[in-house]
C-alpha cells in the first residue's frame, strides 16, 4: 500500500507539470480537420492587409509565411518574416523557427514540434500545431473571459504539446492527460449545458455525437437569439436540414464564419476539435451570461461542503489509526486492523484525489483543498509507515525480507521523473537503474528464505500471521514477475531520453546556425561551433551508436512487455524519431556548406569591393588625361566589369542571408558602388574592347602581309623560264608544292 501511495502521489506530481496532447488521425478525421482548420485560418488572414488565403494547408504552411502572418494577426504583433519567389528550405525552417519561437515566448509549450517537420508538411503535426494555436488563442482565452466560468478554466498557463509516453506507469493504467485542453473543454461544455441546452431541454455530453443532429447548434443559436429558432420545429427535422439551416443562420445572423459543412458532423464519429472550433465563436456572441452565476454558486457550495466532509473523515481516520497501532493486541490482530484501515483508505482514495486537482489559473489549490490534501498526506504516511513496521517486526529473517520486499515494490512502482533537460532524466533514470540492478540482484536468495517460511507457515517455530504471510507472497510474485520486465524498461527509456537530448541539441543548435547572419567574424564563429558541435564530437557516430543500442532495447522490451498498447508506444516513437531525425540530419548535414558560402561571399565581397573603390578613385581622375593615356589606363576594363559582376553577386548573396542592420549597409554600399560604376561606365566603354581590336587589327595586317608575301613568291616563280623536258617539268611543280603552294596550305 505504501508503495502505492507514493506511486500515486508521484503520478498526480506528474500530471500536474505535463500536458499531452496526442493526435491519432483516421483518414476521415485529418480531412475534416484540415479543412475546419484551414477555414479559421483563412477567417483571420482575411483580416490582414493584403489579405491571404490558405489552399492547401500542409502545403502553403511550409515556408512559414502564412504561419507568422496568421500569429500576427492574432497576437497584434510584428514578428520577423523571410518573403519572397526564391526562399529555400533554410528560410522555410527559419521562418517557421521564429513562429515557434514566438509561441514558447507566450509559454506555449511545444513538445516534438519541430521547424523541419512543419517545413516537409507532417499532417499530424501541422494540425496539431494548429490545434494548439486555436486552443490557446480562440479556447481557452474565450472561455477563461467567462466570469462565472473561471473555476472551471486552465490551471496551466501554457500548451504543451507532447506525442510520445513519458511515464513509467503500467501500460493498463496509464492516462493521457490534457490539462488545458481538457479545462477549456470542461469549460466550454458546462458553458453550453447551462446557457444553451438546459434552456430547450436537451443534453449535450460531448463535443461529437451530441451535435450530429443540428440540433445543439440551434440550442446555442437560440440562447443567443431566441426570434431565430423554433426549436419545436427543428426537433422533427432530420441532420442534414438542421446542419445545413444552423451553419446558414449563425453566418447570416450572428456573423459566425461557417467552419463545418453538415457531412463534417453527420457521421459516426464527429470530430470533436473540429466541433470546438466552431462552437467557441459563440462565445464572443452571447449577450449576457449572469443568470448561469447561481448554478455555478451552486457548484462550489457543494464543493465546499464535500471538502469539509473529506477534511472531518480524514481527521477521524487519522485519530482513529493512532489508537489502533498502540493498541496492545497481538501481531495477528495488528495485521487485521492494519488490512481494515487500508480498505477503508482505498475506498477514499479517489474522491479526494478528484476534489483536490487544481482547477485555478494560477495552479494553487483553494484553501479548503489544500487543508483536505495535507489531512490526506498525514494519512498516506501515517498507513505506510505502519505498513513497514509491520513488516519488520515479523521474526528475523523475515523482517529483514519484509523491509527488502518494500524497497524493491517502491521501485518497481517508481515514477520516472521527467526534467526539462532530457539528459539530466536520462542521468538520472541510469542512477535509479543501477540501485534497482543492484537492489534486485538478491532476489533469488530472498525469495528461497521466503518460500521455506511460507510453506512452513512459521519461522523457527514462531507462528506467523496467515494473512499477512499470503499478502506477503502476493507482493513477492508482483517483484519477481516484474522486475525483469522492470529493468528492460528502464534501460530503454535511458538509452530514449539520451536520443531525444541529442535531437534536442541538433534541433536547438540548428536554431542557431539557420539564421540571418552577421559580419563575418561572427559567421566564422558559427563555423566554429558547428566543427566543434558537430565534427569534432563526432556527432553523427554518437547519434548512431545511441540509436542501434535503444532499438535493441527497444525491441527487447516490447518483446518482454507484451502489451499491444504499449509495443504500439514503443514501435511509434521509435519511427516518429526516426522521421525526425531524417530530415532534421539533413538540415544539420547541410549547415557547413552555407556557412562556408556565407564565408567565401564575404571575402569575395571584401576584396571586390576594396580593389573596385581604389581603382574608381584612379578612373575617374584618369577622365581628364588625354586620350592615348585614357586608351592605355581602360585597357583592363573587362577585368574590372568581372571584379563589379562579382561584387553584386556576393553583395546580394549576403543582403539575402544577413541580418537587416546589415543588409542595410550593404544595400547603401552597393547603391553607391553602382552609382559611381554606372557614371563612369557611360563614359569609358568604349575602351572595353580595346584590346580586342588591337589584336584583331594585329591579326588583319599579319594576314596582309602573309597574303602578300605570297603573291610575290608566286610571281616569282611563275615567272622564271622552264626548260621543256619532263624531268624539268616535275622538279618545276615539286618546287612549287614545297615553296608556295605548301605554306599558304598549311595550317598555320
Amino acid at each position: 500500500i505504501g508503495q502505492e501511495i507514493m506511486a500515486s502521489s508521484c503520478a498526480r506530481e506528474a500530471m500536474c507539470n505535463q500536458t499531452y496532447l496526442l493526435f491519432f488521425f483516421s483518414d476521415e478525421q485529418e480531412s475534416v480537420q484540415k479543412r475546419t482548420f484551414t477555414k479559421w485560418i483563412n477567417t483571420h488572414l482575411a483580416k490582414r492587409n493584403p489579405p491571404m488565403l490558405v489552399n492547401d494547408l500542409f502545403e502553403d504552411i511550409k515556408d512559414g509565411v502564412m504561419l507568422i502572418a496568421l500569429l500576427e494577426v492574432l497576437s497584434g504583433q510584428k514578428l520577423p518574416c523571410e518573403q519572397g519567389r526564391q526562399l529555400k528550405r533554410i528560410h522555410w525552417v527559419a521562418n517557421i523557427g521564429t513562429a515557434l519561437k514566438f509561441l514558447e515566448g507566450r509559454r506555449i509549450k511545444l513538445v516534438n514540434i519541430n521547424s523541419t517537420d512543419i517545413a516537409d508538411g507532417r499532417p499530424s503535426i501541422v494540425l496539431g500545431l494548429v490545434w494548439t494555436i486555436i486552443l490557446y488563442f480562440q479556447i481557452e482565452e474565450l472561455t477563461s473571459n467567462l466570469p462565472q466560468l473561471q473555476s472551471l478554466s486552465s490551471s496551466a498557463s501554457s500548451v504543451e504539446s507532447v506525442v510520445s509516453s513519458e511515464t513509467a506507469s503500467p501500460p493498463s493504467k496509464r492516462k493521457v492527460v490534457t490539462k488545458v485542453q481538457g479545462s477549456a473543454r470542461k469549460a466550454l461544455l458546462k458553458w453550453i449545458q447551462y446557457t444553451a441546452a438546459k434552456q430547450v431541454g436537451i443534453e449535450i455530453k460531448d463535443f461529437g455525437q451530441s451535435w450530429r443532429s443540428g440540433v445543439a447548434f440551434h440550442s446555442v443559436i437560440h440562447a443567443i437569439r431566441p426570434d431565430l429558432v423554433d426549436m419545436e420545429k427543428v426537433k422533427g427535422r432530420s441532420h442534414r436540414e438542421n446542419l445545413e439551416e444552423a451553419f446558414t443562420l449563425a453566418e447570416a445572423e450572428l456573423g459566425i464564419p461557417r467552419l463545418l459543412d453538415p457531412e463534417d458532423v453527420d457521421v459516426d464519429k464527429p470530430d470533436e476539435k473540429s466541433v470546438m472550433t466552431y462552437v467557441a465563436q459563440f462565445l464572443k456572441h452571447y449577450p449576457d451570461p449572469h443568470h448561469t452565476v447561481t448554478d455555478v454558486q451552486e457548484n462550489e457550495k457543494e464543493d465546499r461542503l464535500m471538502l469539509r466532509d473529506l477534511k472531518v473523515w480524514a481527521e477521524q481516520f487519522e485519530r482513529d489509526l493512532t489508537r489502533a497501532q498502540v493498541a496492545e493486541t497481538s501481531l495477528q490482530e495488528k495485521y487485521q486492523s492494519f488490512k481494515h484501515f487500508r480498505v477503508q483508505y482505498e475506498v477514499k482514495r479517489k474522491p479526494i484525489e478528484l476534489v483536490t486537482q487544481s482547477l485555478r489559473k494560477d495552479g494553487k489549490l483553494s484553501l479548503d483543498q489544500a487543508i483536505v490534501k495535507q489531512a490526506w498526506d498525514r494519512v498516506s504516511s501515517r498507513l505506510l509507515d505502519w505498513h513497514i513496521h509491520l513488516d519488520k517486526s515479523l521474526p528475523a529473517p523475515l523482517g529483514t525480507i519484509g523491509a527488502w520486499l518494500y524497497r524493491a515494490e517502491a521501485a518497481l512502482r517508481e515514477e520516472v521523473t521527467v526534467h526539462q533537460a532530457h539528459e539530466e532524466t536520462a542521468n538520472t533514470i541510469h542512477r535509479k537503474l543501477e540501485q534497482h540492478k543492484d537492489l534486485l540482484k538478491n532476489i533469488d536468495g530472498h525469495k528461497k528464505a521466503f518460500h521455506e517460511i511460507h510453506g512452513a507457515r512459521s519461522v523457527n517455530g514462531v507462528p506467523v500471521p496467515p494473512d499477512q504471510l499470503e499478502d506477503m507472497a502476493e507482493r513477492f510474485n508482483f517483484v519477481v514477475s516484474s522486475s525483469e520486465l522492470h529493468l528492460l524498461k528502464m534501460e530503454f527509456l535511458e538509452l530514449k531520453y539520451r536520443l531525444l537530448s541529442l535531437l534536442v541539441l541538433a534541433e536547438s543548435k540548428l536554431k542557431s546556425w539557420i539564421i540571418k547572419y552577421g559580419r563575418r567574424e561572427s559567421v566564422e564563429l558559427l563555423l566554429q561551433n558547428y566543427i566543434s558541435v558537430i565534427e569534432n564530437s563526432k556527432f553523427f557516430e554518437q547519434y548512431e551508436v545511441t540509436y542501434q543500442i535503444l532499438k535493441r532495447a527497444a525491441e527487447m522490451y516490447a518483446k518482454a512487455n507484451g502489451s499491444v498498447e504499449e509495443v504500439e508506444n514503443v514501435m511509434k516513437f521509435m519511427n516518429e524519431t526516426t522521421a525526425q531525425w531524417r530530415n532534421l540530419s539533413v538540415e544539420v548535414r547541410s549547415v557547413r556548406s552555407m556557412l562556408e558560402e556565407v564565408i567565401a561571399n564575404w571575402d569575395r565581397y571584401s576584396s571586390t569591393v576594396a580593389g573596385l573603390q581604389a581603382w574608381l578613385e584612379d578612373a575617374e581622375k584618369m577622365l581628364n588625361e588625354p586620350e592615348h593615356s585614357k586608351k592605355d589606363f581602360f585597357r583592363h576594363l573587362p577585368h574590372w566589369i568581372q571584379q563589379h559582376t562579382a561584387m553584386n553577386d556576393a553583395g546580394n548573396f549576403l543582403i539575402e542571408t544577413c541580418d537587416e542592420t546589415i543588409s542595410r549597409d550593404l544595400k547603401q554600399q552597393l547603391l553607391l558602388l553602382n552609382g559611381r560604376w554606372r557614371e563612369l561606365f557611360m563614359q569609358v566603354k568604349q575602351y572595353a574592347r580595346a584590346d580586342e581590336l588591337d589584336k584583331m587589327k594585329k591579326e588583319y595586317l599579319d594576314g596582309v602581309a602573309h597574303l602578300t608575301a605570297f603573291i610575290d613568291g608566286s610571281n616569282r616563280k611563275l615567272s622564271v623560264p622552264v626548260e621543256v623536258s619532263f624531268l624539268d617539268v616535275k622538279m618545276f611543280i615539286q618546287d612549287l608544292e614545297v615553296s608556295v603552294f605548301l605554306p599558304f596550305l598549311s595550317p598555320s
